[in-house]
């Protein structure tokens, strides 16, 4: 079978019409050149150039040869720039998995960073709560995470991604609703409270139950919730009130008022990426050092 270097002597010697200049443009001299040439017609078993001692042809098959011999070596050059791009996470995949709440905060950083910095980069997208992410980052499916809390964990690393505070969500009709200053943990006593599950969204449950504890308040919980989007729809309905993390305000619902919440820690809300640490995803690498 023919090789790329025959096929370039081939492409330079049918431009050139002349085997010295094919060989000068080449920086060869001309019998390795007549070799190659020679090596690509026995091996295609037809001629491609006549020659005389003055003058060289393409011959109808070195016509027809010649567009897809540039054919090819232009494929090859595009298939080795490609290959190079992957190596150095210009250019590939990377399965980022994120949690509805973030889709409001980092999310959306996350995007710009990899269309600005990374064009090449594909990013593919999956919602996941917590829990799942961390399982397909321990199977290989997913290559980065937003997850809340920090992941700990045999080959996982994280680091913060943002801090964000939390806010109360209110029916506009709801007494609570008509001050817009900052609200106690003390006012949500014996309020309908909706909350978030214990199972699926196990870090924002814990979360409140600690900041309620602590204040010793005990909101009514009457419904239990995995995702924001989820809880922002029952209070707009009338169903209750709830705690969310402040990204969420970017969610507009005519039917909601959002209004600051006094905590001892005033960004009590983590967010951070994860990753294995033995992903050899040149791309993941490539965004890592953006973000």
């Amino acid at each position: 079978m023919f090789t790329l270097a025959q096929l370039t002597s081939f492409v330079a010697v049918a431009e050139e019409l002349h085997f010295t200049r094919a060989a000068e443009r080449l920086n060869m001299t001309q019998p390795p050149l007549s070799r190659q040439i020679q090596l690509l017609e026995t091996d295609l078993g037809v001629q491609l150039l006549d020659r005389t001692n003055r003058t060289v042809r393409l011959t109808p098959a070195g016509r027809a040869f010649l567009t897809e011999a540039r054919r090819i070596l232009h494929q090859s050059e595009h298939a080795a720039l490609a290959v190079r791009r992957v190596s150095t996470g210009e250019a590939g995949a990377i399965a980022v998995g994120f949690t509805a709440a973030s889709a409001y905060s980092a999310l959306g950083s996350l995007l710009q960073t990899s269309q600005v910095a990374l064009p090449g980069v594909e990013i593919l997208l999956r919602e996941l709560v917590t829990r799942d992410q961390l399982k397909a980052l321990g199977e290989g499916s997913l290559d980065l995470g937003l997850a809340r809390p920090s992941a700990t964990g045999p080959d996982l690393v994280s680091r913060p991604a943002v801090r964000e505070g939390l806010v109360a969500a209110l029916p506009a009709g709801h007494p609570l609703a008509a001050d817009t200053g900052p609200m106690r943990i003390e006012d949500f006593t014996g309020e309908d409270f909706l909350m978030y599950s214990p199972i699926e969204a196990r870090y924002f449950h814990e979360l409140l139950v600690s900041v309620f504890r602590s204040a010793g308040v005990r909101p009514v919980f009457t419904q239990y919730l995995t995702q924001v989007h989820s809880m922002l729809a029952l209070v707009n309905g009338g169903w209750g009130i709830a705690l969310v993390p402040e990204g969420a305000v970017r969610m507009r619902y005519g039917g909601i008022v959002f209004r600051p919440v006094d905590l001892p820690d005033p960004q009590p809300v983590e967010l951070n990426y994860v990753w294995r640490e033995s992903n050899d995803n040149p791309a993941l690498k490539a965004l890592l050092r953006h973000l």
